[in-house]
């Protein structure tokens, strides 16, 4: 019983570094409260947004694909701050503009990302 719940642990951590792949989109101001340093925030879909448990939630994001390459190298830290205020959503994360031109070349296009807690 012991080995059960000590690789119960094990597996439990090793899913939340792994971290998943989902689609992000921008959204620009107006926002309507407080944010992060740099303005790198997001707001998320059902999928990630856990019934508010989301909120404040910091995640790393790099940018995997996209039409007509849009990605740039690096990683930036995002916090969760709000529910995705479009329905439905556009996409899994709708990143604030600064924490999208981070990641990518175009505000426009629709990318592809990979995210860890």
């Amino acid at each position: 019983m012991r080995h059960l719940v000590i690789m119960a642990i094990v597996f439990g951590f090793i899913s939340r570094v792994l971290g998943d792949i989902c689609t992000a989109a921008s959204y620009g101001s107006p926002y309507m409260q407080q944010f992060p340093p740099g303005n790198l925030f997001v707001a998320t879909s059902e999928g990630l947004w856990d019934n508010g448990a989301a909120c404040g939630r910091r995640y790393r994001l790099r940018c995997l694909s996209g039409n007509n390459k849009p990605c740039k190298d690096g990683t930036i830290d995002v916090k969760v701050v709000d529910y995705c205020p479009q329905l439905p959503c556009p996409s899994t994360v709708l990143m604030s503009s600064n924490a999208f031109a981070a990641i990518s070349h175009s505000l426009k296009a629709k990318i592809n990302v990979k995210y860890i807690l």
